[in-house]
């Protein structure tokens, strides 16, 4: 059936997308250096001129998209980075991964096309949490610099970089495609009853969990301590004339330390804890702050630049030692909580509003909030790994035993769960399930919106796919446009 092959191929196209993240930005460089090296007397190309593919033939040139070049190295590439990811290649075909690359590339040049932009400060950020992130996943920053193959940190953090910001962008020009689609009920009722009885979605099972954290304490000599060091650093970039960017470099314990702690483009309404702006926007130009406290840890910040309603600031981040003691005692902690939920003392809900230490979840009990939908439920296949290993085998009420689960500072903290309500998998039901399947029913309508741009943008667009990649069965009318 039609209509249930372009939800697949949606839901799998998506899948590959989030996972092409990290070597995107690689290729992108790789075809920049190939393009102007077999180009004699590079031109600017225009899209309404549909010129021969031997103006582009270039060893392992696979396709052109406007001014964007897909490689067959980008596909052997992303074929070894699902592995690398343990993720199985069986099902994927080289043709699907051309396509997949060929509809990035082509919302990428119309995202330059529409003057759709994404600020480094935007990216900036999210590419220092990234770092810290695949640091700490792998081990060191040697063993990452080693596992990507790169000389420097910040040869990478470059290629993330991009590989980012090319996301964001391509992103952007597929949701303004989209914006306007909507969905009416009779649409819904069309959608669903349009699918044979025995063809209808199977809805796979839910459930809603909630959570107990006890964090251990952060002795007061412990935060002296952090405080002390920034205080030296601080004299030490004042009066004796170190600079900011070399003491963030050499002892910050956040992301942005391979910039020398440079924060670019800090707004009011920024995504940083209220703290950090406060300081970031009562210094003067030049001026560096007090040692002050966010729930990340100790700070001290400098501005180095005020634009307007912007601020470019540098900081340094300390985490405070967290001594053995104080670990043991929040594990005793818990481990009495969950004794005294498990042997009926003390409901769960009640035990967190009592006991744990997440504010976020205190006060309602534990309730975790699904960060996707916004409601209570969570689809145990779409939820994220860890999480599902912890809650899959539980049964309604029970407690699980107690997880040691460390953020991205390393700080350790102690979680119990329960699942409060289990919903099995289940054939699709239109009164029961109308949310879902009116969800199902505006991705497909998306889908075809997106389909139906995409084969007028290649229309007016330069194309080109090699003859290797011309039998392949595109969903968008790639292959007519290269003849």
């Amino acid at each position: 059936m039609q209509l249930k092959t372009i939800i697949l191929k949606f839901t799998k196209m998506n899948k590959i997308l989030a996972l092409m993240v990290l070597f995107s930005s690689v290729f992108a460089q790789a075809q920049d250096t190939e393009v102007v090296e077999a180009t004699a007397t590079p031109e600017v190309k225009t899209d309404t001129v549909k010129k021969p593919f031997s103006r582009y033939k270039v060893e392992g040139v696979a396709a052109v998209v406007g001014d964007y070049v897909v490689l067959d190295s980008d596909i052997d590439k992303g074929y070894l980075e699902f592995q690398q990811q343990g993720v199985s290649v069986e099902d994927v075909t080289r043709c699907q991964l051309i396509g997949k690359l060929m509809e990035d590339k082509l919302y990428l040049h119309q995202a330059v096309q529409d003057s759709i932009v994404v600020s480094d400060q935007e990216i900036n950020p999210e590419v220092d949490q990234l770092l810290q992130y695949m640091t700490t996943e792998i081990g060191s920053e040697e063993k990452l610099l080693k596992f990507y193959r790169k000389n420097t940190l910040p040869e990478l953090r470059s290629e993330l970089f991009e590989a980012r910001k090319n996301l964001k962008l391509a992103g952007r020009m597929q949701a303004k495609v989209v914006e306007k689609v909507d969905i009416t009920p009779e649409e819904v009722r069309e959608f669903f009853f349009a699918i044979p009885e025995d063809e209808r979605p199977v809805f796979s099972a839910e459930v809603e969990v909630s959570q107990i954290v006890v964090e251990p304490e952060i002795p007061k000599d412990s935060k002296q301590t952090a405080i002390d060091r920034l205080n030296q650093m601080r004299e030490d970039i004042i009066n004796n004339g170190v600079s900011f960017a070399t003491k963030a470099g050499l002892y910050s314990e956040d992301g942005s330390k391979t910039r020398g702690g440079l924060i670019e483009g800090v707004q009011r309404n920024s995504a940083y804890v209220k703290e950090f702006k406060d300081q970031a926007f009562s210094l003067l130009e030049g001026e560096i702050s007090e040692p002050f406290e966010t729930q990340f840890g100790y700070h001290i910040l400098k501005v180095d630049k005020i634009r307007g309603q912007e601020v470019d600031v540098r900081h340094i981040l300390i985490y405070p030692e967290v001594p053995q003691w104080s670990i043991d005692k929040a594990k005793e902690k818990i481990d009495k909580v969950r004794a005294s939920i498990a042997d009926g003392t003390v409901p769960f809900a009640e035990a967190a509003r009592l006991y744990s230490e997440e504010v976020e979840t205190r006060n309602n009990g534990g309730q975790l909030i699904n960060p996707v939908t916004f409601d209570t439920k969570f689809d145990l296949t779409k939820m994220d790994p860890d999480l599902s290993a912890k809650v899959y085998n539980l049964k309604e009420n029970e407690v699980s035993k107690v997880f040691v689960e460390r953020d991205r500072t390393g700080k350790a903290s102690f979680k119990i769960y329960t699942v409060n309500k289990r919903y099995e998998e289940h054939p699709a039901e239109y009164a029961k399930d109308y949310e879902r399947i009116q969800e199902l029913a505006l991705k497909e309508k998306q889908i075809r919106a997106i389909e139906a741009w995409q084969n007028k943008q290649i229309k007016q667009t330069y194309v080109n796919v090699n003859e290797d990649y011309q039998a392949c069965e595109f969903s968008s009318d790639w292959v007519k446009s290269s003849n």
